[in-house]
């Protein structure tokens, strides 16, 4: 008879190539008038889209709820397409506005979307065993830097995690992450084309 006790399990992530872009349809940022938490979404009353990449071109709005600023973006026209947002950096895809959810973390900043996002990240960086099942070419996690993929990181990683969780419950100017400020590190080139006959 076994008197050893059970190792636990290894806690697995399945990677199945999940987009960043995905994770658009709601981006806590920085209200370009008060200062305080602004949310953007998709504009209301659309349709889901059929593809992944539409999300890139789906028109949003800028919403504070603290002084009441409101702001709409639509794709940029160029000839017959149109130029789609770039996500990415510590600015939002379509506003440019600095991300809500930033903090220091092993000397670099630590940024997310929105809570959806965060849970995604935690469950990656705490995982001890991770499984791809899909092709790396558009993957989040496949992208993501090698610093917050390090073992050696995880701890450090997962608590900078917990204090953006923190930080998307607050709304307040105050409350606001001093890391969280503009610094142009967002992708610049020209995005994705939308030719008006779909895809390119």
């Amino acid at each position: 008879m076994n008197s050893e006790p059970a190792r636990p399990e290894p806690v697995r992530h399945h990677d199945h190539g999940q987009w960043l872009v995905q994770f658009t349809g709601r981006v806590l940022v920085v209200c370009p008038r008060c200062g305080g938490r602004a949310l953007v979404v998709p504009l209301p009353g659309m349709e889901a889209p059929k593809y992944f990449s539409a999300l890139l071109f789906r028109p949003r709005r800028l919403t504070c709820a603290g002084c009441g600023a409101i702001a709409d973006w639509t794709a940029e026209e160029r000839g017959a397409g149109l130029v789609g947002a770039v996500p990415g950096g510590t600015e939002d895809p379509f506003f440019r506005r600095p991300l809500w959810l930033q903090t220091r973390c092993a000397g670099r900043i630590l940024w997310a979307y929105d809570e959806e996002h965060v849970d995604a990240l935690a469950g990656y960086v705490g995982a001890r065993l991770r499984e791809r099942h899909a092709s790396p070419t558009m993957g989040m996690f496949a992208r993501l830097p090698a610093w917050m993929k390090s073992a050696d990181r995880r701890d450090e990683v997962l608590a900078g995690l917990e204090t953006l969780r923190a930080l998307a419950r607050l709304s307040a100017p105050a409350d606001r992450s001093d890391a969280a400020h503009e610094r142009g590190d967002r992708p610049r080139h020209s995005g994705s084309m939308l030719f008006r006959g779909g895809p390119y």
